[in-house]
């Protein structure tokens, strides 16, 4: 982080400042191949992204659902690997400095990598912050104390079974903002109803001054706007990576226009985000 509270910080007081929720996008690097995942990551900033998550490809991702998982093995099958992924952001950044990139995945990786190297070389990348779904908050020394010591932000889950009891472990050491999961179970399954996001993010509220976004389920402009009208962001990844899986063609490969056509569909996303309004 640089300058307080770095790229993150400054990316959601511009969206309260303008009085509307952001938009997440989610994708995994290096899906379907290196080459055209770097053409979507450059792209989704002027397509309207505020702040992109990038899911670090795993060959076991428990928390995740059939078309986030089968993105994972694709980008595996395609040669990405955790230092890739590095060097992607490495590269985005040389024409993109102000847009947040968060890193998010599993602990096998980064344990495997080496937790002290992948802090030095997330950090010198130009990685803002980590979402890890399987390091609760009791295992906080392994990772999310070195990760705020050299400057990235360490985002934590809630969920609609975490209680008021439970929440203030949850929110220990959270920084950046905290991700509500809107549903229980795994991702891209189901969606939750305005009401209860905009009760379940009041109560978050009251808990933490950090900003919370709000993610799984959902797919289509109108459902961004209804959650970034309650929640400080709306996130989008299943429904970006399942339109990946539908411009492959029969052998598995990208077909001519699928990152315009993903990127065009997180415009629309990204236009009903812009027509949130929040008090």
């Amino acid at each position: 982080m640089t300058g307080g509270q770095g790229r993150l910080g400054a990316r959601f007081s511009d969206l309260a400042a303008a009085g509307r929720g952001g938009l997440v996008t989610f994708v995994t690097a290096g899906d379907p191949d290196p080459e055209t995942f770097a053409t979507i990551l450059k792209g989704l900033p002027a397509a309207g992204a505020d702040v992109i998550e990038l899911g670090m490809p795993f060959s076991d991702p428990m928390a995740d659902g059939p078309a986030i998982q089968a993105s994972s093995l694709r980008a595996l099958k395609a040669g990405m690997t955790l230092q890739k992924t590095l060097d992607a952001v490495a590269a985005f950044r040389a024409t993109d400095d102000s847009t947040p990139i968060i890193l998010m995945g599993y602990y096998n990786p980064i344990y495997s990598f080496g937790v002290a190297a992948f802090l030095a070389a997330a950090s010198q990348a130009g990685v803002d912050g980590l979402i890890i779904v399987d390091l609760p908050p009791e295992e906080d020394e392994e990772l999310c104390q070195p990760a705020r010591e050299a400057g990235l932000h360490w985002i934590r889950l809630a969920t609609p079974t975490t209680d008021d009891e439970r929440l203030p472990t949850v929110l220990s050491n959270a920084s950046g903002f905290v991700y509500y999961v809107s549903i229980m179970g795994i991702t891209g399954t189901a969606s939750a109803s305005e009401e209860a996001i905009g009760a379940a993010v009041a109560r978050l509220k009251a808990h933490t001054d950090l900003p919370v976004a709000v993610g799984f389920g959902i797919k289509a402009p109108e459902q961004a706007r209804a959650v970034a009208s309650v929640a400080d962001a709306a996130v989008v990844g299943s429904a970006l990576v399942e339109r990946v899986r539908a411009n492959l063609d029969a052998d598995g490969k990208a077909r001519p226009g699928l990152a315009d056509d993903l990127l065009g569909l997180v415009a629309s996303l990204a236009d009903g985000v812009a027509q949130s309004r929040r008090p």
